[in-house]
């Protein structure tokens, strides 16, 4: 996708560079299925921690990868991602909150989704089009973002890893053997050292 190094945004966050890439951790281990602990010290850990998971984002060819896709148990993702119009959105989350429309407001998007953690699939979820995420960032301010498109698929997406969801979760019966498929017939190209 784009070159390791610092990314800015629109809004001025910038994503760490220097991280090491990571293999990322697949559907069916444990910390990807329960909920992920609170971050609760920003230290020179966490932001190392951040780097490599922008690292392996951007390896991995993602636009957003939680913690717990590289093996670690903490409440924290990490995007780079378009919204509708085209217009990139960055940046570092830790302990999301989201929000999405409910009621009159809600209008669903059911374009496909993947998972770097499920490599080589992708088949429609339907999501509300827009969503908001609330947290803090690498020195524990607030954080808030925002947006529609892709990014919002990816802000709900990321918030659910740290809520211990992968999106196969909220798929049909049918849809979650059609992605198993497609994903199985990826998988040479997706060892388990992946991306690194």
């Amino acid at each position: 996708m784009t070159a390791e190094s610092d990314h800015a945004s629109s809004g001025g966050t910038v994503l760490p560079a220097g991280g090491a890439v990571r293999p990322i951790t697949r559907w069916g281990e444990t910390v990807m299925h329960r909920p992920a602990r609170p971050v609760t010290t920003y230290d020179a850990q966490l932001h190392e921690l951040v780097a490599d998971m922008t690292a392996t984002m951007y390896a991995a060819e993602g636009v957003g990868l939680a913690a717990c896709q590289i093996g670690v148990d903490l409440a924290v993702f990490v995007f780079d991602c378009p919204d509708e119009a085209g217009v990139n959105h960055q940046g570092i989350v830790c302990n999301p909150v989201l929000s999405i429309p409910e009621g009159r407001d809600r209008r669903l998007d059911d374009g496909d989704e993947g998972c770097l953690s499920y490599p080589g699939a992708f088949v429609p979820c339907a999501r509300p089009d827009w969503a908001r995420v609330t947290g803090s960032d690498l020195s524990g301010d607030p954080v808030s973002y925002e947006g529609d498109g892709l990014l919002a698929r990816c802000l709900q997406h990321e918030t659910d890893h740290t809520n211990g969801m992968v999106f196969g979760d909220r798929l049909p019966t049918r849809l979650r053997k059609k992605l198993r498929k497609q994903m199985e017939a990826e998988a040479a190209d997706y060892p388990l050292s992946w991306p690194s």
